[in-house]
C-alpha cells in the first residue's frame, strides 16, 4: 500500500513556494506600472476636453478679436462635450488671452476628487494628474 504512494508524481512545497514568490515578485513590478497607465487614460479624457475648449478659444478670438466677454461655460457649450465629461471634470480658464486651461476632477471621477490636469499656454504643455506622475521605481524597471 505504502509502496504506491511512493511512485506518485506530484509538486513538492518548496517548488510551490518557488512558483508563488516569482509571481509576488512579478506582481510587485507589474502593478504599480498598470496604475500609473489607467492614470494617464484618465487624464487624457480631461487633455481632449482641454483641447477643444482651447480650439473653441481660438476661434472666438479670431472672429471677434478678444475673449473678454467669452466664458468657460460658453467654451463647454462650443466644444460640445459629451455629458460623461462634464460630470467627471469641472473646468477653469485663467488670463484673457487665456494663459491656463484648468481642468478639475469632481466627485464623480472614477480616480477621485480635486485631481488637476493644465494646459499651460507659454510652455505648450499638459501638467498634473497622470501626466507628471512618476511611479517610485519604476525607470529601474523599464531601464
Amino acid at each position: 500500500m505504502f509502496q504506491n504512494l511512493r511512485n506518485e508524481k506530484g509538486f513538492s512545497l518548496i517548488e510551490l513556494l518557488v512558483v508563488v514568490v516569482i509571481i509576488a515578485i512579478l506582481a510587485t513590478i507589474a502593478v504599480p506600472i498598470y496604475m500609473n497607465y489607467v492614470r494617464q487614460a484618465r487624464a487624457t479624457e480631461a487633455q481632449s476636453a482641454i483641447a477643444a475648449i482651447r480650439q473653441t478659444y481660438r476661434v472666438h478670438l479670431q472672429t471677434y478679436g478678444s475673449t473678454e466677454t467669452y466664458d468657460v461655460e460658453g467654451a463647454l457649450e462650443d466644444a460640445h462635450l459629451g455629458n460623461r465629461t462634464k460630470k467627471n471634470w469641472e473646468f477653469e480658464v485663467v488670463g484673457n488671452p487665456p494663459k491656463k486651461y484648468i481642468a478639475t476632477s469632481t466627485a464623480e471621477f472614477p480616480g477621485g476628487e480635486g485631481k488637476q490636469v493644465w494646459y499651460d499656454v507659454d510652455e505648450a504643455e499638459y501638467h498634473g494628474y497622470g501626466i507628471d506622475d512618476e511611479v517610485e521605481g519604476e525607470e529601474e524597471f523599464l531601464d
